[in-house]
């Protein structure tokens, strides 16, 4: 019976994850509700133009990447799905700022 009792500790060891408390969840969501203003504000800067198609891409990618870590649990989890899921990050981004050179957005 003692090596049975052994093996369910062993077993319910093996599971633990190094989550964040929840004041950890609160104050990352206060942090995407800022950045989520400074995007609202930086919209109302008419004189940026065309350039505000980077910074709110910045931003946004700021914000996406902090959803990932925390709120998809990327953070805690093995590095390789991290590198996967950024490298798909990465290649969306050069897509899309290939696409917006040949349709000629940067003129």
């Amino acid at each position: 019976m003692v090596s049975n009792k052994n093996n369910k500790t062993k077993k319910s060891g093996s599971h633990d994850h190094n989550h964040p408390e929840p004041i950890t969840y609160f104050k990352v969501a206060m942090a995407l509700v800022a950045l989520t203003a400074l995007e609202v504000v930086v919209f109302y800067f008419e004189w940026l133009g065309y350039a505000i198609i980077p910074v709110m891409a910045i931003l946004s990618i700021g914000k996406f990447g902090i959803v990932v870590m925390y709120y998809m649990h990327l953070k805690f989890d093995e590095k390789l799905l991290t590198y996967v899921f950024m490298s798909g990050l990465i290649l969306a981004v050069v897509v899309i700022m290939w696409l917006m050179a040949l349709f000629g957005w940067f003129n």
